[in-house]
């Protein structure tokens, strides 16, 4: 018996069926340790290859999502052979064809592990007849596993890239937000949007959090980006919230639940993905409400909540720039 190959096979084995289950089912545990390495590797390598050009960032999600199965398989693959390669004379050739090879045990593996069942090799009778039919579970289990978690994902991708979409429909950045929501008397019929917003930013934290690799789907238009609609959307808050005198200010809870939707959004991000921006990002302009004749608070009184929400709005240029976009004020690409 070489115990190398099962003491390696056996280290494979658990490190793939764990890192599998880790990124699979546990929902608030993000990616396996393997699978994260993977993702942050493709991505800064996408980033270095391709910095601004969108095009070849939207295929960093696809492109991450089949490394990491084939990654998977790979080490699965590689476990079994090597723990079937730790014992000699344990394969027996149906068809009597001389020595069993490497090739032969990788074969095996391969239509044992995918449960091809063609049998030109069969095991020895005993404990490796059990071994056997654990290697046929396991790829089972990858299969089940890997066609669930990839329906999920682009169902994830798909809500991700809505949410944006409903976002920018009321404008793309902060005081175009806010002057579509105005009827030159009061901030008319923003409640359904915002809790509908807050719905779908919910739902979308949730996504994050089981399915990490959502976070590298990059879009190749602006408007589909969470990243800038996000951002957006909170200055537009920050300007309704403390940019204009409280009696002509919408519903305080809608807003107030809004802001929290996206503070939780933010945070799940912060903890795996992004860093505050060394610098803060520009101000939104009161003069542009003025213009529209929405009542605001004195320059002063903004700057000063603006100082206050700083951190806030530095994570929030950091998850721009993660997202290798230009903040709303500057335009989106």
């Amino acid at each position: 018996m070489n115990r190398v190959y099962l003491a390696l096979g056996v280290i494979l084995l658990i490190g793939t069926v764990l890192d599998l289950l880790w990124t699979t089912l546990w929902v608030e545990g993000g990616a396996g340790p393997l699978t994260s390495r993977l993702m942050v590797w493709t991505w800064r390598s996408l980033r270095r290859i391709g910095a601004h050009n969108s095009r070849l960032l939207s295929l960093s999600g696809p492109l991450i999502f089949v490394l990491t199965l084939a990654v998977w398989i790979v080490l699965l693959w590689s476990g079994w052979t090597l723990i079937f390669a730790g014992a000699e004379n344990i394969l027996i050739d149906t068809l009597n064809r001389g020595p069993v090879s490497w090739t032969d045990r990788i074969y095996f593996v391969g239509y044992t592990v995918f449960t091809l069942g063609i049998g030109d090799f069969a095991p020895r009778t005993g404990i490796w007849q059990l071994i056997t039919i654990l290697a046929t579970g396991s790829g089972l289990l990858f299969v089940t596993l890997g066609v669930t978690y990839t329906l999920s994902v682009l169902d994830a991708v798909t809500q991700k890239r809505a949410f944006a979409i409903n976002v920018s429909g009321f404008g793309t950045q902060s005081e175009e937000i806010v002057r579509t929501a105005w009827n030159s008397e009061e901030f008319e019929g923003l409640d359904l949007p915002l809790n509908t917003f807050v719905t779908l930013l919910s739902t979308l934290t949730e996504n994050h959090n089981a399915y990490p690799v959502l976070h590298y789907f990059h879009s190749a238009q602006g408007k589909q980006s969470p990243a800038v609609e996000i951002a957006a959307l909170d200055e537009a808050l920050t300007l309704i919230r403390f940019g204009v005198p409280e009696p002509h200010r919408p519903n305080e809870i809608v807003i107030r639940n809004a802001r929290n939707s996206i503070e939780n959004y933010l945070e799940t991000l912060h903890e795996a993905f992004v860093e505050p921006a060394d610098d803060s990002p520009p101000a939104p302009d009161l003069g542009t409400l003025r213009e529209a004749g929405i009542p605001t608070v004195l320059d002063e009184e903004f700057e000063a909540s603006l100082e206050d929400l700083d951190k806030r709005r530095r994570i929030l240029l950091g998850f721009v720039k993660s997202d290798v976009r230009q903040w709303p004020t500057q335009g989106i690409d």
